[in-house]
């Protein structure tokens, strides 16, 4: 059972638009490639899972960045942890079209 929901902003240094959306496509990559529920968003990128697991990928996702050529990354990060458990869809599946 999800114990966490993590969103992440990934803000990469970058000459250009093409440059910029290349390198935050790198995080997201990570984070596809990590197994976890995920879901990308217009500003952020949401997952859901194990609280220990979802920082290791965010930290690997930055480190992504880095390796792609980018020599600064900001990130943003949001949490809602709940030992007990935890879903998004008790969040926001009402809201959600069919």
């Amino acid at each position: 059972m999800a114990n966490a929901n993590v969103s992440l902003q990934i803000l990469p240094r970058g000459k250009t638009d093409e440059e910029i959306y290349a390198l935050v496509d790198k995080a997201i990559d990570v984070i596809r490639e990590s197994g976890v529920r995920y879901e990308v968003g217009p500003l952020e990128t949401t997952m859901e899972g194990d609280y220990d697991v979802l920082m290791d990928v965010v930290k690997r996702a930055q480190e992504a960045v880095i390796a792609a050529g980018s020599d600064r990354v900001i990130s943003i990060v949001k949490i809602d942890y709940k030992p007990s458990g935890l879903n998004w869809d008790e969040k926001v599946g009402k809201y959600r079209k069919g």
